[in-house]
């Protein structure tokens, strides 16, 4: 009898757990791995801002990846789970069953909270959305393009576009000034290269309503607009909850120490379908998070296959870097808890780092496949603490 591991989503952390997992059961004839994905082909989530600027990126295709790693890949939808059954139903394809899930379903855009959002505005959560919103662009000879929402995806995005577009005009609306978590120092560099670029930005505004050529704010004010751009918030899947899987009110799987499910222990939950608790509070969704929770998955099932007791996971995060086109950039490092350290980078040193540390995953894949080991070093970031890795 094989263990049966099935791996939903293949995203930057579900991908990490099935390639490190593989890796360390590679002498085993008794562990059967499944990854399941609705597309086959790797999305590059921290690149979708070029790619909406019209920039053409490296096609990532999943199977060629698994090349030689005995990882069964499927291609499809999850359209239901059942912890009770230990079984997940895909469309299509009918009802797979496990001995160990791996819950790793990404987040996408909230497009349900402010009315009009789902109806006209773009967002970035695919490949297919970013080249739409790409040919979107390109037709346009002249006009505004709103970005509504002034966090990182928001600034790297804003950015992009008025590099790429300089014929347009790129208007960013937040709650919050672009770059609240950095140092003032470099706060103030990041409104600079703005203003160098030209994006018209406007903090402490509330979109309430997203409409065909406007977007109207709380204070009765509205923006003109060609083009709207949503980046304001994100949304697990609800496929967590619907199974009766003891979830936090974001609807993400609540863990203990080992990443394993406090309702389900054969259910693990990686990246953003994960609330994870570390000493500074819960881990938010970033690739900066998403690869170690993956690695660590794959470390504590493969223990739990020899019979040990997984270890539990620490992690804490080391900069937040940010592109601001393809010539500037900032990059601040920072303490586990994310607050700001004295030490940053900015112009091309920023540029640099940014590039190096969001390089494609696929070299960092490709060593986990013969050195498992080496998945506790990532090009993402991020301190994974030693007595977890071993």
């Amino acid at each position: 009898m094989k263990t049966r591991i099935l791996i939903l989503g293949a995203g930057y952390a579900g991908m990490a757990t099935a390639i490190n997992l593989a890796a360390r059961t590679a002498r085993r004839d008794d562990v059967q791995l499944t990854l399941v994905n609705a597309d086959d082909r790797f999305v590059e989530r921290l690149r979708l801002h070029q790619t909406a600027s019209g920039q053409v990126l490296d096609d990532l295709p999943i199977p060629e990846l698994l090349a030689g790693t005995r990882i069964e890949f499927v291609r499809g939808w999850v359209t239901a789970v059942d912890p009770d059954a230990k079984a997940v139903w895909i469309d299509g394809r009918g009802a797979l069953t496990y001995d160990t899930l791996v819950f790793g379903i990404g987040s996408h855009t909230d497009t349900t909270a402010v009315p009009g959002v789902d109806d006209y505005a773009f967002t970035l959560d695919t490949v297919g959305d970013a080249e739409r919103l790409a040919t979107r662009l390109n037709s346009l000879g002249t006009g505004t393009v709103v970005i509504g929402g002034s966090g990182l995806t928001g600034v790297e995005v804003a950015a992009e576009i008025a590099e790429q577009h300089p014929e347009l005009d790129v208007v960013l609306l937040g709650r919050h000034a672009p770059g609240s978590m950095l140092s003032p120092k470099l706060r103030t560099y990041l409104q600079g290269a703005l203003d160098r670029l030209g994006v018209q930005v406007r903090a402490g505004v509330d979109v309430v309503k997203v409409l065909t050529d406007s977007v109207e704010l709380a204070d009765g004010d509205s923006v003109a607009a060609d083009v709207v751009l949503w980046t304001s918030g994100v949304r697990v899947s609800p496929m967590a909850a619907a199974a009766g899987l003891a979830v936090d009110e974001h609807g993400r799987i609540v863990t203990d120490e080992a990443l394993r499910s406090i309702s389900h222990p054969n259910v693990y939950a990686v990246g953003d379908a994960a609330a994870v608790r570390q000493e500074f509070g819960v881990l938010h969704g970033t690739c900066q998070s998403g690869m170690p929770t993956g690695v660590h998955a794959a470390m504590a099932i493969a223990r739990e296959l020899k019979g040990k007791h997984p270890k539990p996971f620490r992690f804490g995060y080391y900069h937040a870097p940010i592109s601001l086109g393809r010539h500037d950039g900032v990059v601040q490092f920072t303490k586990p808890d994310e607050s700001p350290r004295r030490i940053s980078l900015k112009g091309r040193p920023a540029v640099w780092y940014k590039e190096t540390v969001s390089s494609s995953p696929w070299p960092t894949y490709g060593r986990m496949k013969k050195y498992p080991r080496s998945g506790s070093i990532w090009p993402h970031g991020g301190r994974y603490t030693r007595a977890a890795r071993r």
